[in-house]
């Protein structure tokens, strides 16, 4: 119980993904468009889109760690903050859909 207790002061120092992604695009400046055109730049990938920023931003999808990387080099993130912030991110979900889930069985 012990170890869990910094992992937790850990999250709580990193936003989730849905926060971290924008603010730091907003801090270079950068639209959603921008964002994507950009990672596809550097990756040499072109298969993300303004779209999919959207995605992520909005929390319909989290980026897989290839994305991720891509995402950490683009903003000058520390690779390992944008691994967190998809954790986080995760726990959030988690957490949100374990409490529908006590309501439906609360009001059944």
């Amino acid at each position: 119980m012990l170890k869990a207790a910094p992992r937790a002061r850990e999250h709580l120092a990193t936003p989730p993904i849905t926060t971290l992604i924008p603010q730091a695009r907003r801090e270079h400046g950068l639209t959603q468009r921008g964002l994507a055109d950009l990672l596809c730049e550097i990756s040499q990938n072109d298969s993300v889109t303004r779209e999919e920023v959207s995605r992520w931003e909005r929390g319909k999808r989290i980026p897989g760690p290839y994305w991720r990387a891509w995402i950490s080099a683009a903003l000058d993130v520390p690779h390992a903050e944008v691994d967190r912030a998809a954790v986080v991110e995760r726990e959030y979900r988690r957490a949100k859909s374990d409490d529908r889930a006590d309501d439906r069985v609360n009001t059944s």
